[in-house]
């Protein structure tokens, strides 16, 4: 990975990108600095992800609250000012929102 200069992130300025899920909506905005890549994302009310992610993140709520289902069964409620984290290849796990939700996903080759 390369050095990165000090910057700001304006999210405003950055576009969105809109994905679905197997229920709702998810809606990206993506900076991507070589191997890191830096998304707000919101998930929509009754979102619920149509696969399961085997790649590492560190996802920290920002506002509202969400389960992270393993495919092993266990669920973790995580809310306002939460953050989990987990390595490429170390679990099986997806998002479910009931009532919607913004995180701050930071992923790429350092979690690998």
């Amino acid at each position: 990975m390369t050095s990165i200069p000090f910057q700001t992130i304006d999210w405003n300025l950055i576009e969105k990108t809109e994905h679905s899920g197997e229920s709702g909506t998810a809606y990206w905005q993506t900076l991507q600095l070589g191997g890191l890549r830096i998304r707000k994302v919101t998930y929509s009310e009754k979102y619920i992800a149509d696969h399961w992610c085997q790649k590492g993140h560190i996802v920290h709520c920002l506002e509202g609250e969400f389960i992270s289902e393993l495919e092993n069964g266990q669920k973790f409620k995580l809310s306002k000012g939460i953050t989990y984290i987990v390595s490429d290849e170390v679990s099986s796990h997806r998002s479910v929102t009931t009532k919607g939700v913004e995180l701050l996903i930071i992923d790429g080759d350092f979690l690998r």
